[in-house]
């Protein structure tokens, strides 16, 4: 085997392990929520930024003691609006192409999200004729967090738009007015084509941000990874033997990641629609405890030939860790549909791009005397030292890794 792909497997099973040192929260991605409202004359913009992300840049925590209080929090309410004010800006124009004048902040709230509590920030604006377009620019933690996204729901009419935006977006149109029912006018007709590339634009952004989470969700990655490293090899005399045919790697692998996205897909429609809703900790350290016995079974195996019941059992618990994202949209039962598929292909697009890249390296590798010493033996114990800091970080509520778990 080409020492370049030892060296390129074994670095990534580090570098995968570095990087859930470096995340306790990891599930968690950085997420802002938008809700734009258009009423007769009046706009209103609700912008929910997580206290986590808050605290990363402001400090909030001013006793150190590991929990936000609502008088430290309000202590910073200035600092707070600040950074709302210059992530955040919109600019409204009425149909007669005035802008419209904006309103005073409403006083800062908090409220409960799926993944913790969030500052609440909300501002009108004013028309003096009804509302048509607003522009949007986004830098939210554009210096300190670039894996950040601010996911914004605005209604077009009744009709409930979605987009994902990045910081560094800039005036970002967005149409306001109801869709034409019928009528020949250009102005009407671009306006509706307008409304529909924005449909179709947010529609992809929830795709991509599928993708965004399962890539930055390292405890989901891990999992995955700890899977699949065995996946090249058989089991023989109590010892990892390198697999002589493909195609029985190949059922293996297809076993693992059938088996996760039916598992994943099934919890995650189910906590959407507010079928299931268990505790946020409880699903958080579960996901912990399904990483660091799929690591313990890659050292003392007791599932071989039927570790896709492994995957399927956890894959469950995995689902509701994915759905946190699509639960806070605001979005009624009904318009829901569409943003769940597309997020959950995404999340699929970002697995087979994991397992396309980690697979071909595994197979070439596996031949290799220290694969199974040093990739899987070496690489499933410092996952499993790392999920069990996860597990007692999510059980206890402790800081063990220095940030929040």
């Amino acid at each position: 085997m080409n020492a370049w792909v030892r060296r390129v497997l074994a670095g990534g099973v580090a570098l995968a392990a570095v990087m859930g040192l470096s995340v306790a929260e990891a599930h968690k991605a950085s997420d802002a929520y938008l809700q734009l409202r258009s009423d007769d004359s009046v706009v209103t913009l609700r912008v929910d930024i997580a206290l986590r992300d808050l605290d990363r840049d402001l400090v909030l925590d001013a006793d150190d003691d590991g929990l936000l209080r609502w008088g430290e929090v309000r202590s910073r309410t200035a600092d707070i609006e600040s950074i709302a004010e210059h992530g955040v800006r919109l600019e409204v124009r009425d149909v007669q192409g005035a802008v419209c004048r904006p309103g005073a902040q409403a006083p800062l709230q908090l409220e409960q999200h799926s993944d913790g509590r969030y500052a609440v920030l909300v501002r009108t604006w004013s028309c003096a004729s009804p509302p048509a377009t607003g522009a949007l620019s986004y830098g939210l933690f554009a210096m300190t967090d670039p894996s950040h996204r601010g996911v914004l729901v605005w209604r077009q009419g009744g009709a409930a738009r979605t987009a994902v935006v990045a910081p560094g977006t800039v005036d970002m149109r967005l149409a306001l007015r109801p869709e034409p029912s019928g009528g020949d006018g250009s102005a009407d007709a671009a306006e509706a084509a307008e409304g529909d590339s924005h449909a179709a634009h947010g529609l992809a952004g929830i795709f991509r941000d599928g993708v965004h989470h399962i890539w930055i969700g390292i405890d989901h990655v891990l999992f995955l990874v700890v899977l699949l490293l065995p996946a090249v090899l058989r089991r023989q005399g109590g010892q990892w033997q390198p697999a002589t045919a493909w195609r029985p790697a190949l059922w293996s692998v297809l076993g693992v990641v059938t088996a996760f996205t039916v598992a994943h897909s099934i919890t995650l429609a189910l906590a959407v629609f507010d079928v299931v809703d268990p505790p946020s900790r409880w699903v958080e350290s579960l996901i912990a405890l399904s990483v660091l016995l799929a690591a313990l079974n890659n050292l003392r195996p007791v599932l071989v030939e039927t570790r896709w019941r492994l995957t399927f059992l956890f894959g469950l618990v995995h689902g509701f860790g994915f759905a946190g994202a699509l639960k806070d949209l605001g979005l009624a039962r009904s318009e829901l549909m569409a943003p769940l598929v597309l997020f959950n292909l995404g999340v699929e697009a970002g697995q087979l791009a994991i397992v396309a890249v980690l697979v071909p390296l595994a197979w070439t590798a596996r031949r290799w005397r220290g694969y199974p010493r040093w990739v899987l033996g070496a690489g499933s114990a410092a996952v499993a030292s790392i999920a069990v800091v996860w597990l007692v970080e999510r059980l206890f509520d402790v800081q063990i890794l220095g940030v929040g778990a």
